[in-house]
């Protein structure tokens, strides 16, 4: 199931070091974007690649400052990412992909979709970010986010307490420890956490933090999803508690040629909760997507 990550590639991308990971030998090119915070390839992707691999040439990367892709330098926010993801496909040889992203990875792939509609054939955004004038406790939280070293206290708390990140995730997955793969989603989450601490860096991405202002949400995509042209699946977990329903109901609203799926008996990552489901509707969609080309 995860032989994909036991090889894989060392790009340079927009100054940085990424690591690829490749599967499928043919079918359209398919780029998988994790989420933030303990989120790396190999732990989102596991149960979802050996399946779409059959029909699509997947290209699956741990993001900047997550996994394998370390170390970076300066502020990685909404603005370097679109810069990040241009060049990304530049350097893949990619002039056209359908992308996958989950929480963060979905935020930055419709951003991208949005500025260069022209290069994504196909979104499925699993739980984004950037969706949403406000949040629940917007003033507590930016505060918490603005708090000098706040975030890397956090992740050295995490690499020292893996009990914690293993409560958190019995909180948040809809099985508990009952969920596929469950001690390797906890081991893979810690390991994770170890390197940030190691790395001295925040327990958030600059992505997530600066996206937050006092009294609302700085990086908010809902007012332009109008101009989103890209066939766009958006998928909820029925249990997400980080990405509101009415947000996810607004989003495909909004999108000329989207529309939402809810995932029921599943969090925030689908794909730990539901992955069979999930690969499902990522493959029914991808293919009508073709289809219609």
């Amino acid at each position: 199931m995860t032989d994909i990550f036991e090889s894989s590639t060392d790009l340079t991308v927009a100054g940085g070091p990424v690591r690829l990971y490749r599967a499928g030998d043919s079918g359209p090119a398919l780029l998988l974007l994790h989420g933030g915070m303990l989120d790396t390839a190999q732990g989102v992707w596991r149960r979802t690649v050996p399946d779409l691999a059959t029909d699509h040439r997947i290209y699956a990367i741990d993001l900047p400052r997550h996994g394998n892709s370390r170390p970076w330098q300066g502020i990685l926010d909404d603005t370097f990412y679109r810069r990040f993801l241009h060049e990304l496909l530049d350097t893949l040889d990619l002039p056209r992909v359908a992308i996958i992203g989950i929480s963060l990875g979905a935020g930055v792939a419709t951003g991208y979709a949005l500025d260069h509609p022209e290069r994504v054939t196909a979104l499925i955004a699993v739980g984004p970010g950037g969706i949403g004038a406000r949040r629940t406790a917007q003033f507590l939280t930016w505060l918490i986010i603005r708090t000098p070293g706040v975030l890397r206290l956090t992740s050295r708390y995490l690499a020292r307490h893996p009990r914690s990140i293993r409560k958190s995730m019995i909180s948040t997955l809809t099985a508990g420890a009952d969920t596929p793969d469950f001690d390797t989603i906890v081991e893979l989450a810690t390991a994770e956490a170890v390197a940030k601490a190691d790395h001295d860096e925040p327990a958030l991405d600059d992505w997530m933090t600066h996206a937050y202002g006092p009294f609302a949400m700085r990086l908010n995509h809902l007012p332009t999803l109008p101009h989103l042209t890209t066939p766009t699946l958006w998928i909820r977990g029925g249990n997400d508690s980080l990405v509101a329903a009415a947000e996810m109901s607004a989003a495909a609203a909004a999108t000329p040629n989207g529309r939402l799926v809810t995932v029921q008996d599943a969090g925030h990552i689908v794909t730990y909760d539901r992955p069979e489901e999930f690969n499902r509707l990522a493959r029914e969609f991808l293919a009508a997507t073709l289809d219609h080309c």
